[in-house]
């Protein structure tokens, strides 16, 4: 073969594979690399010809209904699939058979009404799964079972009214961080299930914006996390809600009116769980009050600190007020209490040597006596009798002697008084423009928002 010959040769040879690259890349898709993004492009499935070699598609944004058996066989190095935006409701046995090197996967704001146990079997190098903003009421038992290098996952936003907590353990997901079940529709969760799970995934379960039915349980374990101050508690505080006797109608936020969980016991130390006791107590003014500290902790190297609903530290050394005095067991008793001194009271008792806390909190309310409110109500009617009486005296009773008084009295003008009612008025209003009307602003429940399940 002439050098010619084979210079064609070659030629024709490099035209064919550059024809065959191109062909691979759908008409529909944009391939740059090793990307492969074909979202908003109207698809109804997934193109027969993906380029094998691709690491990242994007198939987000269409009609997709479905994800087949083979519909990714050819597209072993895959690691990033999106497929968020789509009409997809079920997923196909072996759909992620040939891509088991798949690290992150987004089938959010989907229509998945049911995750079945096999839909991510063979993912085990998978990192992230996001699943939020589908329809989701069910998850299957064993859905997570294989996925060892989960990380992230994110069902909020669904109708789950269930979840297999007891699946979730350090030898099965030792790197999950983030479980997200925010926004469902669970009304009782197996509390014991999930203070078994691994102290990271209990760091990032989040639980606000449900259906949680009110109980001593729930609230301990929202306590708990809160005293540790978990993201989950602190960035969502005021979303962490539950029903009283389970009526939606009887909402609250937990964490800002606890006073309907006064009577249960909660487990309060960083260290080891301890039992602390919650309690009121009802008082009159001027009476001689008595709070013990008494918690599960006990000993005689016990150190006690009380902070006053003033936020002011009241310990053994530092009392310099004769009307208040605290013994070494930790009871605290104040001489002659007054209204003002009604609030909270938090006394907490370290044990040094073991390295345990405890705390015990007294809501204190101060009544005034029975006798003064009636005294002092009476006084105020008596007093605004006898100035009536006067007034009707001076109207009625006093004689007119001047000739001048007997003249008629000059008629106001209506116009004159308006005026200067209304600018009076109108004067002291300015600043009210400013404020804040609550009934002029949209009303909303305590259960929040309703939210939608497809965005």
């Amino acid at each position: 073969m002439t050098t010619c010959g084979r210079a064609q040769s070659i030629f024709l040879l490099l035209l064919c594979l550059f024809h065959d690259s191109r062909q691979t890349c759908p008409s529909v898709c944009m391939c740059i690399s090793d990307t492969v993004s074909c979202s908003s492009s109207g698809l109804v499935r997934l193109p027969s010809s993906l380029p094998s070699f691709s690491v990242t598609l994007d198939v987000s944004h269409n009609h997709l209904s479905w994800l087949g058996p083979s519909s990714l066989n050819k597209m072993p190095r895959l690691e990033n699939l999106w497929m968020a935006h789509n009409q997809i409701s079920t997923l196909s046995h072996g759909a992620f058979q040939n891509v088991s090197g798949l690290r992150y996967l987004d089938l959010s704001s989907n229509k998945l009404n049911v995750v079945e146990q096999h839909y991510f079997q063979g993912l085990w190098r998978l990192e992230e799964l996001r699943l939020f903003n589908n329809k989701i009421t069910q998850v299957e038992a064993g859905t997570l079972n294989g996925l060892s290098s989960l990380k992230k996952v994110y069902f909020s936003f669904n109708q789950i009214t269930h979840f297999p907590f007891f699946s979730i353990r350090d030898h099965s997901h030792p790197f999950l961080a983030m479980l997200d079940l925010s926004s469902n529709r669970m009304t009782r969760l197996p509390w014991e299930d999930v203070k078994a799970l691994p102290g990271l995934v209990q760091r990032g379960l989040y639980l606000h914006n449900n259906s949680l039915i009110c109980d001593c349980s729930m609230y301990s374990v929202f306590w708990h996390w809160s005293l540790r101050g978990y993201d989950s508690v602190r960035d969502f505080t005021d979303e962490h809600t539950c029903n009283i006797y389970g009526d939606p109608r009887a909402s609250i936020r937990f964490f800002s009116q606890n006073r309907f969980f006064l009577n249960c016991s909660v487990e309060k130390s960083f260290l080891q769980p301890v039992t602390v006791l919650l309690s009121n107590l009802l008082v009159l003014d001027g009476d001689r009050v008595r709070l013990d500290c008494q918690t599960s902790l006990t000993g005689a190297d016990l150190e006690f600190t009380w902070l006053s609903p003033k936020k002011d530290f009241i310990t053994l050394t530092s009392i310099n007020d004769t009307l208040i005095s605290m013994f070494s067991n930790g009871t605290l008793e104040i001489n002659k209490i007054s209204v003002n001194d009604s609030g909270l009271y938090l006394c907490t008792a370290v044990d040094v040597k073991q390295a345990l806390n405890a705390t015990r909190e007294v809501n204190v309310t101060v009544l005034l006596p029975a006798a003064e409110s009636f005294n002092t109500g009476y006084t105020t009617l008596l007093g605004c009798i006898v100035t009536l009486t006067v007034i009707l005296i001076y109207l009625f009773l006093t004689p007119c002697r001047c000739s001048y008084c007997k003249q008629p009295i000059a008629t106001y003008n209506h116009s004159n008084l308006s005026a200067v009612f209304f600018s009076s008025t109108r004067d002291q209003s300015k600043p009210e423009h400013f404020k804040h009307v609550a009934f002029m602003e949209p009303m909303m429940s305590e259960e929040g928002t309703e939210w939608t399940t497809n965005t």
